[in-house]
Formats: structure tokens, sequence, C-alpha cells
């Protein structure tokens, strides 16, 4: 997997690395999220940077964006697959370096179980679900409830503060439904992390996480889940 990014014009260049070319199309996620963030570059889109500042964490206020990389793919052990977050962020302040995984929804639910990926589970999916309950802190004690998709998306997070040295590591779920579907999943698995989520906030997981772990929720604006932006040909 190469690591040579190349700048956007604008938000339809974002479709030139989706996982499933299907997936940009107006009122899903991928436009949305894409729409929203480069409206707001060079920076984070309002919602986002106030939530991390509302936090009152050191490590999280006045951030600066440094690099918005979308459908950044980070390996996992068990399985040929990684994992591709909808967006992955370097950020810093006075402090240090932030990494911040964002998470795009409008209506899309969150995917299947943990319990359901253990009923399914080859030897490699059993070790890959094995690795991330591990740096979540949360082995022998996962909920089989709670969507899997969170857990990769949250080791992400971390294996990339690993990388660049950052310290704290966020996942970041950006939604545009503005009835908050699914955020009942979220807060499932905030829970096991020791985190009470709020929306439109920033929370720490006081699960024994391998890096220090924040959990947001934020509502974007609804205008972005009805742009329809044309694929950058």
């Amino acid at each position: 997997m190469k690591r040579i990014l190349m700048p956007t014009a604008g938000p339809g260049d974002w479709a030139r690395d989706l996982a499933r070319h299907e997936h940009w199309r107006k009122g899903a996620s991928a436009m949305s999220l894409a729409a929203s963030w480069e409206g707001a570059a060079p920076g984070f889109p309002r919602e986002v940077a106030a939530a991390l500042a509302a936090s009152g964490k050191a490590e999280l206020v006045d951030l600066s964006v440094v690099l918005a990389i979308p459908e950044f793919k980070i390996a996992l052990p068990g399985g040929s697959r990684s994992s591709q977050t909808d967006l992955m962020v370097l950020a810093r302040n006075e402090q240090g370096a932030v990494a911040i995984a964002v998470e795009g929804k409008v209506d899309e639910p969150f995917g299947p179980t943990v319990g359901e990926k253990r009923r399914e589970s080859s030897e490699g999916q059993a070790e890959r679900l094995a690795y991330l309950e591990r740096k979540l802190g949360l082995t022998g004690r996962c909920d089989d409830a709670i969507r899997y998709q969170l857990l990769h998306r949250a080791v992400s997070a971390m294996l990339f503060a690993e990388e660049v040295h950052a310290t704290p590591a966020v996942l970041v779920v950006h939604s545009f439904s503005q009835q908050g579907l699914w955020f009942g999943d979220f807060e499932a698995f905030a829970g096991v992390l020791g985190a009470t989520a709020v929306k439109e906030a920033v929370v720490r997981a006081s699960a024994p996480t391998s890096v220090p772990l924040y959990l947001g929720w934020v509502t974007g604006e609804r205008r972005f889940a009805e742009m329809d932006i044309p694929r950058t040909q």
C-alpha cells in the first residue's frame, strides 16, 4: 500500500479511492462528508471544531488541520483487507499532534455486530477480532451486540496515532442524519469503553487502550447531504 498522496481540487476528487464506486451518490455519507470538509478547508467543519473545543481538554483545543486524507487504509492482522477510514486527519496544537479518524454517516448503519462476526469467523477473522479487542482493552468483555465497524475504526485511529507519534487518538462519527440515526449503536460502543456518549461532544474513553482515545458524535449541516457532486474524471 503506497502512501503517496495527491491534493484535491474539490469534493469530486474524493470518489477516486472509494472501496465501492456506487457509494458516491447524493444523500450518501461519502459525498456529504466530502462536501462538508472541502467547504471548511483548510480547517475543520464548524461542528467538529466546536465539539473538540468544548471537550476542555488541552490536547484538543485550538487544533489546526495538518493533513486530511480521504479513504485512508490501515492494515490490520488477520485477512487481506485493510480497514478503510472515510477520513483520517492529522491535527496539532501547542500540546502536540492528534490523530482523528472520521466516520461519515447519513442513514447508513454501522454494519454487522461483533457477535455476527464471531459466528462467521474464519481463522483470520478470529485473529483480527482478538487483536481489536486487545488494542481497545476489551479482551474477554466485548459485548456481542457492539457494531464491529466501530472497533476497527477506533483502532485505525490509534494505529495512525502510533505511526505519527500523536497523542491522543480520536474517533469522530460525522453524521448528516438530523434525526441522529444509529446514535444508539455508538452510545453502546462508548459504554463498553467506559465513556458516556453525548451528541455534539467528544468524550474520553476510560478503557485501558494502547493510546489515549476520545470518542465524538457531531451532526453536519443537512445541506451537504442534499448536494449532488459529479465524480472527477
